[in-house]
């Protein structure tokens, strides 16, 4: 009788997982080379056939690499299939920054996170455009590389960097998504650059020591933020809620979809926050 496959460390279900990152990543960029068909979904926000094609890809491979963990995945959510959640568990998002995918632009990823005890504790980001990965795990560190001919190479351990309370603070903030709110906690801080980004790679750029905060006070999924998050806090950040706890994943007792809505945010490198 044939045993049960002894579980992937976090590190290695990242390293198995690669291949078919870059795989969604090319179905994507397929999806785009051809006449770009564009739907909404009951909140109104954007879908493509690239979404669903670069969940199905992912989705086959979780199926293969952990079969026991439960998956819960944008747009399988949205066609109705949310999983029951009750331990660890594993957030997808097949296109995040959809907008600026179908605008034309290059700040889209694809995202993989795997939750446990409500902390993410490993995270993929792939940029399709530019073929750079970004990997995170709890307690191994962080690293980013760039993709050639199917494999990532040139991978380099990322930090973030540090930020003292009399050095000016550079700030990622969201391309589409920004709100008053959000400004009102930018300007507590002596601000120097203020760079706009679209999708998980705001928490990339803070995990590579390109910018020192990226504050979030408007709608979020756990999908958006799960893989950046796991990147950021493996490179030596931090992500909290307003009251400076840790940022947590998981059910919050709403119905369906909703179950799933994060509070609001701040993601940030080695710095004292302002709460």
């Amino acid at each position: 009788m044939n045993q049960p496959a002894t579980p992937l460390s976090d590190s290695d279900l990242a390293e198995a997982l690669l291949p078919a990152t870059i795989r969604a990543g090319a179905a994507i960029l397929d999806v785009r080379s051809r006449t770009l068909e564009v739907e909404h979904k009951s909140d109104a926000s954007p879908v493509t056939e690239a979404d669903r094609a670069a969940e199905v890809i992912i989705l086959a491979e979780l199926a293969r690499l952990a079969p026991g963990i439960p998956v819960v995945a944008e747009e399988a959510v949205a066609a109705g299939d949310l999983p029951t959640v009750d331990g660890a568990f594993l957030l997808v998002d097949p296109l995040d920054g959809t907008k600026e995918f179908i605008s034309g632009g290059s700040d889209f990823t694809v995202n993989i996170g795997l939750i446990r005890d409500n902390q993410p504790v490993m995270g993929i980001v792939y940029t399709p455009v530019t073929g750079t990965m970004y990997v995170g795990i709890a307690g191994d560190g962080a690293w980013m590389g760039r993709m050639v001919d199917g494999a990532v190479v040139d991978r380099k351990p990322i930090v973030v960097r540090t930020c003292g309370d009399d050095t000016k603070v550079d700030v990622v903030a969201s391309k589409s998504h920004r709100t008053p709110e959000t400004d009102d906690y930018i300007n507590r801080y002596p601000v120097g650059d203020l760079v706009s980004a679209g999708s998980s790679l705001k928490f990339c750029l803070v995990a590579e020591g390109k910018a020192d905060l990226y504050p979030r006070m408007g709608t979020t999924m756990q999908w958006d933020t799960a893989a950046g998050d796991a990147v950021l806090r493996a490179a030596g950040g931090q992500v909290v809620s307003l009251d400076g706890t840790p940022f947590p994943y998981g059910p919050n007792g709403e119905a369906g979809a909703a179950a799933f809505r994060n509070e609001w945010f701040i993601a940030a490198g080695a710095m004292a926050l302002k709460t």
